[in-house]
């Protein structure tokens, strides 16, 4: 996957000018899944194991959880899962809402650079679309984020009304696709250890504190919860302390004053 450059990153990508790697395009994975999916192409198979098995394996297995991607009878068992007529429907939905990315482009291409700027090291992921089935979002994998078209169709969008309630709707946007891109990469690169036997104050401020990053690298308030005022709190009074510091630290016992039970 050879990221592209796009006009829209030219004045923010100053400082990487020479680092192609902080430029970011959506590769299509999701056509050719489109194109066997809905008229059976043997060709478009071929393609999707021949020039993408990470990602072929990642939908197969993790996101479908449909079989072994090394099962001689999977490719009749995807094409078969399919045919449903609501996958159906989200596959050309998808596809038909999606002809155009350029614009989620220029906003993981601008979104990447910035988190660059206060995370230099960090490495730029490569950033695939795919359709799943209305069961995740994000899919992040070795250094690579997969987009599932299906979950950001618009929050009045018709088949999400029959499995989601109006809240959850909110964030089944086009426009949530680049934060959710960063908060997720960001949960990946900064773990928060022992998550299971954490307490759920814990997870909820760790999660919060990734947003409040999004939101500062967006260069907007899009992550608006208590959690996330709480780690803006905190921060206000060490304006100093780097992004990394703050990324790594998963001591929340200051934070936790300031919950009003």
């Amino acid at each position: 996957m050879v990221p592209l450059l796009f006009s829209g990153c030219k004045l923010s990508l100053k400082a990487f000018e020479d680092d192609d790697k902080a430029l970011v395009e959506v590769v299509r994975y999701d056509r050719l899944e489109s194109q066997y999916l809905t008229t059976g192409d043997f060709s478009a198979l071929q393609q999707m194991n021949t020039d993408y098995p990470m990602e072929t394996r990642t939908l197969i297995e993790d996101v479908l959880r449909i079989g072994d991607v090394s099962d001689p009878k999977i490719n009749k068992r995807f094409l078969t899962f399919y045919q449903d007529s609501v996958l159906q429907r989200l596959i050309s939905d998808a596809e038909l809402q999606y002809a155009n990315m350029d614009d989620v482009n220029t906003g993981l291409c601008d979104a990447f650079a910035r988190l660059r700027m206060f995370l230099p090291a960090v490495s730029v992921p490569d950033v695939y679309a795919q359709i799943g089935a209305l069961d995740q979002s994000i899919v992040i994998g070795n250094n690579t984020i997969g987009i599932c078209l299906d979950k950001y169709l618009g929050e009045n969008y018709s088949l999400y009304k029959k499995y989601y309630d109006a809240e959850h709707r909110k964030t089944m946007t086009r426009d949530n696709i680049v934060p959710d891109c960063l908060n997720f990469y960001l949960l990946s690169l900064y773990p928060l250890s022992d998550s299971e036997t954490r307490q759920q104050i814990d997870r909820d401020l760790h999660m919060g504190k990734m947003q409040w990053v999004c939101n500062l690298v967006l260069e907007k308030k899009f992550f608006d919860t208590r959690y996330v005022q709480i780690v803006d709190n905190y921060m206000s009074k060490y304006k100093s302390m780097p992004i990394e510091t703050l990324l790594k630290n998963t001591d929340y016992r200051e934070m936790k004053k300031d919950i009003k039970i």
